[in-house]
């Protein structure tokens, strides 16, 4: 393979992959496995977003995370020697921090990696599971924050749509990033199930709905 093969990785470009229509590719754990959705420069080293799945039992070694690293657990248990994280736990770790993940039961992850450089990052564990959701100003969509912090544009949240809720045309300044946790939303451009990851560029602009309802991780910014 080229390790400098990279994949949807013009940011003014929309992008869209369904991971129920990729294989599972190997990762350096011979337990570990992943759908990768974006990447930019070397295989092992460059910029990532994928969906990563740990077989039981498995363990990768004390890592760095050189411009940070995002994880969202969809299911399972995942676990470092920090804690453990269940399904509906979202974590960031900053460039500087590192660990020796491992799941005993298996698990799988939504994870970005090298997309949050900078000095000053605060590091994020948070139990979504425990959280109220916050209504917003669209009747029928619901949010819970995850990371949002001051001298950054980015910032990621998880949006709860009910049956039937609609969000009318709107902008994304500087871009926007979906990842379908659960259920299914469309918008003009198409309709995306569970586990579909979305990249809308800057100043591109939807409107969205969601007939049965739907749970996205969102992150807005971050392509300037």
């Amino acid at each position: 393979m080229n390790t400098n093969e990279n994949l949807n990785a013009d940011l003014t470009k929309r992008a869209v992959m369904h991971a129920a229509d990729m294989d599972w590719q190997p990762s350096p754990s011979p337990s570990v496995w992943r759908k990768r959705f974006y990447r930019d420069g070397p295989a092992e080293a460059g910029i990532v977003t994928s969906v990563v799945r740990y077989e039981p039992g498995s363990e990768f070694p004390t890592h760095h995370h050189p411009g940070g690293e995002e994880i969202f657990v969809l299911d399972g248990m995942f676990s470092d020697e920090h804690g453990d994280y269940p399904a509906g736990t979202y974590l960031l770790n900053p460039d500087g921090t590192s660990h020796a993940p491992f799941s005993k039961d298996g698990c799988t992850l939504f994870v970005k990696l090298r997309q949050y450089a900078g000095d000053g990052r605060a590091q994020v564990e948070m139990n979504t599971n425990v959280l109220d959701w916050q209504a917003r100003t669209e009747t029928g969509i619901w949010q819970i924050p995850l990371y949002r912090q001051g001298g950054y544009r980015d910032w990621t949240m998880l949006l709860k749509l009910d049956p039937g809720a609609e969000s009318p045309q709107h902008s994304h300044p500087n871009g926007e990033e979906v990842f379908v946790i659960d259920g299914e939303f469309s918008d003009g451009f198409g309709t995306y199930p569970a586990r579909t990851w979305t990249r809308s560029p800057p100043s591109s602009s939807h409107a969205i709905q969601s007939e049965n309802g739907a749970i996205l991780y969102v992150r807005l910014g971050g392509m300037e």
